[in-house]
């Protein structure tokens, strides 16, 4: 039982930086604004909140502080993929230049970018960051003590305080997307925003705020990758922000679904990631490296999801469109 347990945090785990860049390019798409850059963002922000875990560490605030650390870390990561996103936001919305080529420049950019302030910094050759084992969140810190190992893995073997974090953000999401003027502004501005502007809404100003969400919660979700992954920061973070868009065509740019969704792809990344652990798992004893035919799978079902669901998928009719004011 306590397996299962284990599979099931790690899930949470792994699903929390998917839902978070995938509600990332929900509100950029919904505001017209492809965001392909959703990669170089996440690498951004994490690089930021792990020097400040770094920093937080070495002066001692960490052990005295663990969690007001970590969650300054969550809102830095936040503020720098906010800043990054700002140059794919101008390329688009203020240059109307090709979005699909500006996000894959800043997907490039970033993890060269990642690699030469790490080494500036912990010295030519060392590219890895060591993240600080107090940002867990144990029993100790709720004062309880639990005998059951299967309740403890299931809560507390992997509980970080970016998983609160990703369960207050996606009812933000819904709310924000659903039930405010914003939200319907937003929704506008990726499907007809000549209509938007005709009743008075800066379609500018709203792709802009749907760009610099986006580069939040990428940045967010950038440093929960680093988190779930528990090896430090390496200037990357493994496909994820593309993973992340596939999770967001599959969630039809509806945060329920993309939930949903993110769950679904998170568990065979665990699958993947941990398959050495999983006894029930196939063994393939005729293979040398068995380990990289189950490293595919979360990709595997990746393509074969999107090749039967993406018919379905309706997609803001204007995202990627550059809005000219003169045109109607």
């Amino acid at each position: 039982m306590v397996i299962f347990a284990n599979i099931l945090s790690l899930t949470i785990v792994f699903a929390v930086p998917l839902m978070l860049v995938a509600l990332g390019g929900m509100y950029s798409e919904h505001s017209g604004v492809i965001n392909i850059a959703l990669e170089g963002i996440m690498v951004i922000g994490a690089l930021c909140a792990c020097f400040t875990l770094q920093i937080f560490d070495q002066n001692g605030l960490g052990q005295l502080h663990p969690q007001l650390c970590m969650f300054i870390a969550v809102i830095i990561a936040g503020i720098t993929g906010m800043i990054f996103s700002i140059l794919l936001a101008f390329a688009a919305i203020n240059l109307k230049a090709d979005q699909t080529i500006g996000g894959t420049a800043l997907n490039i950019f970033a993890p060269a970018f990642a690699v030469v302030v790490t080494w500036a910094i912990q010295g030519q050759g060392i590219t890895t960051i060591q993240i600080p084992s107090w940002i867990r969140i144990t029993q100790d810190y709720f004062g309880l003590e639990l005998d059951s190992p299967f309740l403890n893995a299931l809560f507390f073997k992997y509980l970080y305080l970016t998983t609160p974090i990703a369960i207050v953000l996606f009812f933000i999401a819904w709310f924000v997307m659903y039930k405010t003027k914003f939200g319907l502004r937003l929704r506008a501005c990726g499907e007809h925003p000549q209509a938007a502007d005709s009743v008075g809404i800066n379609v500018y100003k709203m792709r802009y705020a749907g760009v610099l969400i986006s580069g939040f919660l990428a940045g967010v979700g950038g440093i929960s990758y680093t988190i779930a992954v528990g090896s430090g920061f390496n200037s990357s973070v493994g496909g994820y922000g593309f993973l992340a868009l596939a999770v967001m065509i599959f969630g039809n740019w509806k945060p329920v679904q993309i939930l949903g969704s993110a769950v679904f792809f998170a568990l065979f990344k665990v699958v993947a990631a941990y398959n050495s652990s999983i006894p029930f798992l196939p063994k393939f004893e005729g293979l040398k490296d068995k380990s990289s035919l189950y490293q595919m799978l979360p990709y595997i079902v990746t393509m074969i999801v999107l090749i039967f669901t993406s018919k379905k998928s309706q997609a803001p009719k204007a995202e990627g469109i550059p809005y000219d004011k003169g045109s109607r």
